[in-house]
């Protein structure tokens, strides 16, 4: 299966770089509906059978485009939301609460899945969330499938799932609004990432399983921010 992982459109709390993952969430800023609205025409190459989005409102209203570029409906699944900041919610994302947050999502990644962000998740029930939505998608029998999701989560999860890039690789490279990262593989026989943000993952050397980018492609990014 050909797994698209497509993080949201930018919001008016990424501007404000900050930690904002509960439900429902903000909408989209001017810029991130320009964004999503762009998304169709920067993935016209990808054959998209299926499409999900977070139960987020950000996600849901960068997939709309899409969905009716396509003629999808838009699967709405819990398990793709942003990782719960617990404690750290609406805390500045540019600050030592920022940096706990994404050590401890990397120290997953890592494997040591026990860490528990204050107030909110551990390791192994973000996984198990994230993995369920991705075997439910792959049990669909799609050829293409496409989440839009969130910029830790992806991150976190492809830097735990797929065999040939590492956490060092996931940390350095930032997903920027509707960045996108392309895998292949399954549940059951693991992943391998194509592409990250438009550059083609390639092996770093012969020593181990972390990956470097290639050369830059364009790609429907633009606008930073705070990744939630």
């Amino acid at each position: 299966m050909r797994l698209l992982l497509v993080r949201h459109g930018q919001t008016p709390t990424n501007v404000d770089y900050l930690l904002d993952t509960t439900v429902p969430g903000p909408g989209l800023t001017e810029l991130g509906g320009q964004q999503a609205a762009a998304l169709p025409a920067a993935l016209a190459d990808e054959d998209i059978e299926a499409l999900y989005a977070s139960t987020l409102v950000r996600t849901q209203l960068t997939a709309a485009p899409l969905a009716a570029a396509r003629g999808l409906d838009v699967l709405v699944r819990d398990g793709i939301r942003e990782v719960f900041a617990g404690d750290l919610e609406m805390l500045p994302g540019d600050s030592d609460h920022g940096a706990l947050y994404m050590r401890t999502v990397f120290a997953w990644a890592a494997g040591d899945v026990d860490l528990r962000i204050p107030g909110g998740e551990n390791g192994t029930e973000f996984l198990a969330r994230y993995d369920a939505v991705i075997a439910e998608a792959a049990g669909t029998g799609a050829g293409t499938v496409a989440l839009i999701s969130h910029g830790a989560a992806i991150r976190t999860w492809t830097a735990a799932r797929a065999h040939n890039i590492d956490v060092p690789f996931a940390a350095a490279h930032r997903l920027a609004n509707t960045g996108t990262v392309i895998l292949e593989g399954t549940p059951a026989d693991g992943w391998k990432v194509l592409t990250w943000a438009g550059a083609t993952v390639v092996p770093a050397g012969e020593a181990g399983p972390a990956g470097e980018a290639g050369a830059e492609e364009s790609g429907p990014v633009g606008g930073g921010g705070q990744e939630h």
